[in-house]
């Protein structure tokens, strides 16, 4: 499947701006998700580098109301799923050993911090979210043997206030986090 480009219309933002508006959203307008958006969101997450390009993740898209409501069921952090557009089930391979246990957590961070740029970058929110209930996750999904659901993202435009770059960030001073050369 090839992903359409977007269109000149289509809210687009520099990659700077997307980093620095992208914010945990929790809750929802009821304003579908075009698919060809879902589609970019999904495919950047795609493109997300992995160990030896591994690409251990399948995702899962979610767009049924019901659905998403038995979906916000494997983790008491995962309310919001319900009220979103849609939601991304990260599916992963159940890992081999602790060093690929590893790796796919690094992995899969990045590809769902890659979808949650994308989204911002298109004026569309997120919200992450980890799994407890796997059985939960089998049943409304319909896993194979071998895989387990890893997190979920929702996704939706806000319902409080569009994304924006964020001016006053709630972020450790930067001259405290970074260290040069040594700590």
């Amino acid at each position: 499947m090839t992903v359409p480009a977007l269109t000149a219309h289509d809210v687009s933002v520099e990659t700077w701006d997307a980093l620095r508006a992208r914010r945990n959203v929790r809750q929802f307008t009821e304003q579908p998700v075009p698919d060809e958006v879902l589609d970019r969101i999904l495919e950047a997450g795609r493109r997300a580098p992995s160990a030896g390009n591994w690409q251990p993740w399948d995702f899962v898209l979610v767009t049924d109301r019901a659905q998403l409501v038995e979906l916000a069921k494997v983790w008491q952090g995962a309310k919001h799923v319900a009220g979103a557009a849609a939601a991304i089930a990260i599916v992963a391979p159940d890992p081999q050993d602790d060093r690929q246990s590893a790796l796919l957590q690094y992995d899969l961070g990045q590809a769902t911090y890659a979808m949650t740029v994308a989204a911002a970058d298109l004026g569309v929110g997120t919200g992450h979210a980890a799994v407890a209930d796997q059985d939960q996750a089998r049943t409304v999904l319909g896993l194979p043997e071998g895989r387990f659901l890893a997190y979920v993202l929702s996704v939706g435009y806000p319902a409080d206030k569009p994304l924006a770059i964020i001016e006053r960030l709630n972020r450790r001073p930067f001259d405290e986090v970074v260290h040069r050369g040594r700590w």
